[in-house]
């Protein structure tokens, strides 16, 4: 993908016949052109070609593309070291708050995912084309990110002379800028779209520990499998991860790349989740559709949702199917999501006699599960991915019920556990821990994912949080000691003081939300009533067609 639609030096773009300019931007356009675009460039190219005349040295870049965001910025220009990132209201002459939220948030996006931004200087400006001159003043933040400056008929100019004056803490050099990586934090949408199109996992993720955790624990499962298949073993995997380290995204990864590269394999991911697999589906499928549409090749709504549905299903779907048939599975690898959350024998009997009409169900889900895929007659294998310091509801199995199955039922079969199983964020029954001390048990280290995604700015942050509910204060104040830099953390006891901290720090359109315990009752004579509000998101979470399943 071109980074951008129109590069060039401030000098051959100064150079450059507007003609020529249009005719490039026009070139890389993906949709129909609009008068309005080309009136725009047109306004926009005459506009910085006046302004940066005077100016030998810098780079400016047209229409540059902010992957994250699915966003273009109008221009985005490099001098002296420094980044402007430039958004145009070609006609207008005010300043909305959205064309400013919209600026400021590619700044930040560029700051916070782009290798070549980390540390450089970012100055948002906002141009308004019919607004008089305004007064100019850059002040930084902490992050050297600049607040939005804003411009009107003139005055870009003396902004770029200013450039030579503002600190930088790292000068932006080109050659290196235009090759920087642009590494975001993906949605699990975003992150399953790109797997299915049989992208690497390292080439949506950030390439720092997270990563690099990912993709071990991604290589450590294939070769399990691998091993599986080369010596027709039947194996199962337990895969550990602190909030945010990515479990679905590996377990999306390793379906993603087993059905991708081997035609016989059949893998699938499979969760309890619904309205999980509803939305992943329907973003795979509509996906599916439009690269269609790209590469030329009609596909039709309903055939790539089809094919979507053989990625990845409801687990409960999974296990009906295979309720009053003992065909051998069409799959040789499956990834059960949040597999703490299988139902004991009792709560899975209860419902297989309640929904189902069968009186006879005597097995927990686990080892129902296990048993479908013991049908083959050579080799399988089965992810189980475990999520850590989560509340073991009334019916769940926890990890418990999945090892004494494979003990008495399964013996053997291979078991394959992270180093961090019997931890007790994620272990919670005395004999669970035992039956992992067993000599069948392999442990991996590369098998617990140690870093959270999500939170980029802190690859510690969960380790802090953890100790915190242990009780644990002197590795807490030291790991906070390591996390103040880059995630500064701060308390207080006064609700409104927090609140108006965060609205200060608010930038672009960030917002701003309270975390509580669902025990914290004395928050209610400060207008926040837990109780009130769990009722309320209870009630949206279990509406819908699946209710009962979702109620699991």
């Amino acid at each position: 993908m071109r980074k951008a639609y129109y590069e060039a030096s401030f000098q051959d773009f100064c150079a450059e016949n507007e003609s020529a300019i249009l005719g490039e931007l026009t070139t890389h356009h993906q949709h129909d052109l609009e008068h309005l675009q080309r009136n725009a460039w047109i306004t926009q190219v005459k506009y910085l070609q006046a302004e940066l005349a005077n100016f030998p040295d810098g780079h400016i870049f047209f229409e540059f593309v902010i992957p994250r965001m699915g966003k273009r910025v109008d221009c985005l220009v490099l001098l002296n070291g420094v980044v402007f990132v430039v958004e145009f209201k070609v006609g207008s002459s005010s300043f909305d708050r959205h064309a400013i939220e919209q600026v400021v948030d590619y700044s930040l996006d560029l700051k916070n995912f782009h290798e070549g931004c980390h540390d450089a200087t970012i100055i948002p400006v906002l141009i308004a084309t019919n607004a008089p001159e305004q007064n100019i003043e850059v002040i930084l933040e902490e992050d050297n990110v600049a607040g939005p400056i804003h411009i009107g008929k003139s005055g870009l100019g003396i902004l770029f002379s200013r450039a030579f004056e503002i600190h930088r803490r790292k000068s932006v050099e080109i050659g290196s800028w235009r090759h920087a990586g642009y590494r975001p934090t993906p949605t699990i949408i975003e992150a399953a779209q790109s797997l299915y199109k049989s992208h690497n996992v390292d080439e949506i993720s950030r390439s720092d520990a997270s990563a690099k955790n990912l993709q071990a624990t991604s290589n450590h499962i294939a070769q399990v499998i691998e091993q599986s298949k080369r010596h027709g073993k039947k194996s199962i995997c337990f895969v550990t991860g602190v909030p945010g380290a990515g479990k679905t995204l590996a377990g999306l990864n390793i379906a993603a790349s087993r059905a991708e590269r081997h035609e016989n394999e059949n893998a699938v991911f499979l969760s309890g989740n619904g309205p999980l697999v509803t939305v992943l589906r329907e973003a795979l499928a509509r996906d599916k559709v439009e690269q269609g549409k790209i590469s030329g090749e009609k596909i039709s709504k309903k055939d790539a949702e089809r094919e979507v549905s053989l990625f990845v299903q409801n687990i409960h779907h999974f296990r009906d199917h295979y309720l009053n048939n003992t065909d051998e599975p069409f799959e040789h690898v499956v990834v059960f999501d949040e597999a703490q959350r299988a139902w004991t024998t009792e709560q899975a009997s209860n419902f297989m006699k309640s929904k189902r009409g069968l009186d006879d169900f005597n097995q927990s889900e686990p080892e129902f599960l296990i048993g479908v895929m013991n049908r083959h007659t050579h080799w399988c294998a089965i992810i189980c991915l475990i999520g850590g310091g989560q509340e073991i509801n009334t019916g769940e199995a926890g990890l418990g019920e999945w090892l004494r199955a494979l003990e008495i039922r399964f013996p053997d079969w291979e078991v394959h556990a992270s180093t961090l199983l019997e931890d007790s964020h994620y272990t919670v029954s005395h004999d669970a821990v035992e039956l992992l001390s067993s000599p069948k048990v392999t442990q991996h280290e590369d098998l617990h994912l140690s870093v959270s995604m999500r939170s980029f700015r802190a690859e510690s942050l969960s380790s802090f949080v953890s100790t915190v509910l242990d009780g644990d204060s002197t590795t807490a104040a030291s790991i906070m000691n390591s996390l103040t830099d880059s995630y500064p953390i701060f308390l207080t006891r006064d609700l409104a003081a927090a609140k108006n901290w965060l609205h200060s720090k608010a930038r672009g359109s960030e917002r701003t939300g309270l975390v509580a315990s669902s025990g914290a009752h004395r928050l209610r004579p400060e207008g926040i009533h837990i109780k009130g509000l769990t009722q309320i998101t209870r009630k949206r979470c279990y509406h819908g067609k699946h209710a009962e399943e979702s109620l699991k």
